[in-house]
Formats: structure tokens, sequence, C-alpha cells
């Protein structure tokens, strides 16, 4: 009786002890790791952890420090002060800020002072809302002051009177404005336009601000397309990030230098290159820098050529089935980076530059991955109808059995030209997905960034297009293996993916058995009435939808979901968020309110106080179960 019971123990530890598909629970326990910088004394890393806090519905964030040369983290009570302040003058006399300044009067409050009630708002131009907030009439303005035993003195305004925002709207920061190596001037990245001119205008530039003149200079004033991200090499030299077309907000982005007063191109002649950040070298000889490539994001290096004429020199840094998302710093031959796979959240490690070996600094979650089941990750290519290559990522359930068929799910990615990588996601985590039961399939469709800059142009003005039978051509290739069950396939995406569900619900000819779209647009004319970002809309569709003789503006918006609804004929979840200015509300009602009077089993989950993501701890964790609850009633 005894050794019975003993072999209940042990087999009841062993269950309790054995890994577990990853659920939602798990996912949204997992701490996000980012970095704050390497301390004054150069010999820590300082980060943050930040773990959702279910309960109270926030986020918890605890600072930490950890030693370059490896070891165990300390928790810090006051990160204050251990990072260089790179809004301080390099030479210590003036601080850096950024402060709203009512240059408008749109509110009626603001129009009219005694009626202290009203909630009335007027607008006479576009950009009246942008990505989830409705403008206010107040700009971000750089400031400067001077800085003496660490107090600021009277600030003054370096943007005084103009309609124009630093840092940009909705995502710009600290990198948006930034010190001369000399102290002497400010280089600020703004889009000099206004109200319509600014919502139909890709054209930002980097001025420089005189402190002692007062007098500013337009830099990049040659170039239409996007200019930002200024940074100087330790010598002085100033280089940037680039695109050359107005209006296109997914061109190639080059890694450019100024050099006495020239620009050059560093990454232009390489086709393959797409840059996504950079920083420069210790020396100042060569930069570092991200790109997508063969289905991942990597580290580069390239030669700052302004000394020679001969061609600048790429060389890749490091290589995997992983992404390396950002370079914080260099520290000898060595650059701290943060790493994420599809399994795996964001954690620093060290670069060896040489060798490109990849050491772990942080270990947030090693402890809950040890619990955690893994799953397989595969490269696949896929010949597409017209005979070309198309790269696909496919993710595969815990103990997958070859012999065994599973329900696959065809995941859409948004952008349009946004990488399918090993990107690990919160909410669309292929891990999580798998650890489900599905087989994941993630194409690398036509506009992709990473196999050149006519894959990645050729979804513009074709979204109806080659991209859709890109993703037929994909499910189409898997459902091959005898171990998809080609009864039980979905497709799923958001934004652009959102819309390419919608597209595929109306020619998918029987292929999927249920779809779910996020923020994905249905009507394209609606579209253009109310979304914010104009210059997106023009350069992807064309033109507008009343130019009656311009056919690729035309033919674009024939390509408009909702001309096809009478052809859907399966059940769809359709999610929304009510602050979504980029594709906003009426899209998912649309698509919603067809389904409905088609008769079409159909689901709406809406979150009133979300914009194009979710980003708060309990709509989160309601988004994941709705979505696995809606695929096991209809798949």
């Amino acid at each position: 009786m005894r050794k019975c019971t003993l072999v209940l123990s042990i087999l009841f530890m062993l269950k309790a002890n054995a890994q577990q598909p990853l659920s939602p629970e798990m996912l949204l326990k997992l701490g996000r790791v980012s970095a704050t910088g390497i301390s004054k004394d150069r010999q820590s890393l300082l980060y943050k952890v930040s773990t959702p806090n279910i309960a109270e519905n926030k986020m918890d964030t605890k600072d930490y420090a950890i030693p370059l040369s490896g070891g165990p983290a300390t928790e810090l009570t006051d990160a204050a002060g251990l990072v260089e302040n790179n809004r301080i003058s390099p030479d210590g006399r003036y601080i850096l800020s950024s402060d709203a300044v009512l240059l408008k009067k749109v509110l009626g409050t603001d129009r009219y002072p005694e009626l202290d009630k009203t909630s009335a708002q007027v607008y006479t131009a576009l950009n009246y809302r942008h990505w989830d907030r409705w403008f206010d009439g107040r700009f971000s303005h750089v400031f400067f002051a001077p800085y003496t035993d660490g107090q600021a003195g009277e600030k003054k305004d370096i943007m005084p009177g103009e309609p124009y925002f630093c840092p940009q709207q909705p995502f710009g920061g600290d990198e948006d404005f930034i010190w001369s190596p000399d102290s002497k001037k400010i280089l600020y990245v703004t889009k000099k336009k206004f109200g319509t001119d600014y919502a139909v205008s890709t054209n930002t530039d980097i001025y420089e601000y005189d402190i002692a003149t007062g007098a500013t200079k337009n830099l990049t004033e040659n170039n239409k397309g996007y200019d930002v991200a200024p940074a100087f090499s330790p010598q002085g030299k100033m280089a940037w990030l680039q695109m050359k077309t107005e209006g296109y907000e997914a061109d190639k982005n080059d890694l450019v230098v100024m050099t006495n007063g020239t620009t050059v191109n560093l990454t232009g002649h390489n086709d393959q290159i797409n840059v996504s950040s950079f920083i420069w070298s210790s020396d100042g000889k060569h930069l570092f820098f991200i790109a997508p490539i063969n289905g991942t994001e990597q580290v580069f290096s390239v030669n700052d050529i302004g000394r020679t004429r001969m061609l600048p020199r790429i060389q890749q840094v490091s290589g995997g089935d992983f992404d390396v998302t950002s370079i914080i710093a260099q520290t000898g031959e060595e650059l701290i980076v943060a790493r994420e796979d599809i399994s795996h959240a964001s954690e620093l490690y060290k670069l060896n530059i040489k060798t490109g070996t990849l050491t772990q600094l942080t270990h947030v979650n090693d402890a809950a991955y040890k619990n955690i089941a893994p799953v397989r990750t595969e490269r696949r290519w896929v010949t597409t109808a017209d005979n070309k290559k198309m790269m696909e990522w496919v993710v595969y359930p815990p103990d997958f059995d070859p012999s065994k068929k599973y329900p696959t799910l065809l995941y859409c990615q948004g952008g349009p030209q946004s990488p399918t990588t090993q990107f690990h996601s919160y909410r669309w985590n292929f891990h999580l997905m798998a650890s489900q039961g599905y087989i994941i399939v993630i194409p690398s469709r036509r506009g992709m960034p990473g196999f050149g800059t006519q894959w990645n142009a050729s979804v513009s003005k074709d979204w109806g297009g080659k991209v859709i039978q890109d993703y037929l051509d994909a499910i189409d290739d898997i459902s091959k293996e005898p171990y998809v069950n080609v009864t039980r396939r979905a497709a799923v995406g958001a934004s652009f993916g959102g819309y390419s569900v919608f597209a595929l619900a109306g020619c998918h000819q029987k292929r999927f058995k249920t779809f779910i779209a996020h923020d994905g647009v249905f009507d394209f004319t609606a579209m253009t009435g109310t979304t914010d970002e104009l210059w997106f809309e023009h350069w992807e569709k064309g033109g507008y939808y009343w130019e009656k003789d311009n056919k690729a503006a035309q033919r674009s918006y024939a390509a408009s979901p909702l001309n096809a609804v009478a052809n859907w004929d399966t059940p769809i979840m359709i999610v929304q968020g009510g602050k979504d200015y980029r594709v906003p509300i009426e899209q998912g009602q649309g698509a919603f309110q067809a389904a409905q009077l088609r008769g079409i089993k159909s689901k709406f989950l809406f979150f009133p106080d979300e914009n194009h993501w979710v980003l708060k701890p309990q709509n989160a964790m309601v988004w994941q179960r709705e979505f696995f609850a809606w695929l096991k009633e209809t798949l």
C-alpha cells in the first residue's frame, strides 16, 4: 500500500512539474523588459520591467540594474540620476524640455471663457484628430533654459508662434530634439505644415536652432519625404534616417550622414536594406543599424564613407531565427541589444561585434519559460501564382505529431508594409495560438520589407490584387501537408490584416471555416472620409474616390471589401477600438452590420476606450478569451 502511494505521489509531482501549454493568463504574467541606458560609470545596464496588474487594470513597473559583466540584477528604489541626462547640454549650461503651447482656439471653453461648461469644438481644417486624440489647439514645442545646480531657469520657446509639433505626434519623443556636441545648437524634427496640409504630407525636416542668434535653419530642405532621428557621432558628424518620397510613409528608409554640408546615403545602394533604427560606433567610424532580412530583424554595420570615395561597406553582425529590436549602446567590442523571438519576450543581451555571439544579460522570464511547453517554428518558401518565391513562418503546436491533423490559422499582417519576423506580441502571440492546438501560417506576402523595394512597394495601389492571392497561395500550399485539417482553417488579422480578412471573406471559395478581423478597413470611401493620416490613403489608393479619370484610384476603390459582401457566407468576429482614429469605428460597425443583415453568424467585440491597439490589461485578457472562444465555437 505504501509502495502504491509512493508511486502515485511521484506521478503527481511529475505532472505538477510538467511544462504546460502557454495560456493567456501565463502570457500576461510575463515581465516586459525595456532598457533605460548605461550607468554614468559605464559599469551597469539599467532597465525597467513592466507587468500587467489585472486586478488594478494597470501596469506595474520596477527599475533594475545589472552589471555589464553579468551577474544578478538589483532592484532600484530610485533610478533618477544614474544615467546621463541627454536633456542637459554637453557643457552642462542648459536643459531641454517639451511643453504644450495654446496657439489655436478650437475648444469652446478657449473661444468663450465665460461658457466654462461647453463641450464644443470648432475646426476649419483637417488634422482635427490623430491616432486616439482630438486636436485641442495645443502644440508640443521645444524649450531650453539655463541650468545651474540642478535647477532650470526661465524657459525659452525655440518655435514661438509656430503651429507645428515637436516631438512629432503621436509617437515622437526625446529623439526628436537633441543637442549639438558643442552645446551651441538644438536639432529638432518637425513637419512645418498645419491643418489639411499636415494631414496629406510626410515631409518632416530636421531644423537647427542657434542659441546665440535665435536663427533656425532647415538642414534637409531638399528632401521631400521623412527626415527623422538625428544623431551625432562622438566627433560631431550627424546621421539620420531618410525616405525620399513625399506622401509614402513606407518608402525605403535609408541611413544618411552629412559630410561638409553634403548628404551621403550609406544604404541606398543596397536594395534589400530598409533601416529601422541606428546608433554611432564609439569611434565614429561606423554606424550600427537594424533592418529586416529573411523573416527576421538583425544588426548590421556600415562604414562612414565621409573620408573616401569608396561605396559604404555593409556587414551583417547578428544572425539567427530571432529579432534584434533595439540597440541601446556600444561598450567596447560589444553592443547592448534587445532580443526576442516568437516564443520569448524581449530580454537584454550583449552582442559581440566581431563574432555575432549573443550573451544574455537579463533573465526576467527564465523561470516562467521553464513551465511553458515550447513550440517549433519553421521557415518555409512558397511559390506564388505569378511564380514568385514567398517566405513564411510556420508555428507548430507543442508535441506536434505529423501523423495527426490540426486546425490551421492563416495570420494576415498589418501595415501593409510591416515585416512578419520573429516578433513577440502580447496580443497576436503565435506561441500562444499554437499552444491551443493550432498550426499558424505567417506569410511574408507582398508589401513586406526585407525582400527588396519592389516586393515592399507592390502592395500599394493594389490592395485587392496579388497580395490577397499571396494569402490564398500560402493557405493552399500548407494545406497540401497531411497534418493540416482542410475542413478547419481560419484567417485572422488586424489593421491591413483585418482588411485582408474582410477581402478573403468575399473570395475564399470555402477555404476557411471562420474569420477574425481586428480594426480592419471595410469601406474605402468611408475610410478616406474619416481617417486621420490622409497621405496614407492618397498613396495607397493612388488618389481619391472622386477622381473618376484616375484609373489607379478607381481600381483601388473598387476593391473595397464592402463590394463583395454578397459573397460572404462564413462566420466572422469583428473587433474594434472606439478611440481608433486610424481605422475609425465605422469600419468595424459596417462589417458587423453587413454580416448580421446577411444572416451570417457574427460577433462584434468593441473596446470604447482602446485605440488601434489593446493596451489596458483587463481588455487584453478579454481580447484573448474572446479570440479563442470564437475559434473554439466556430472552428
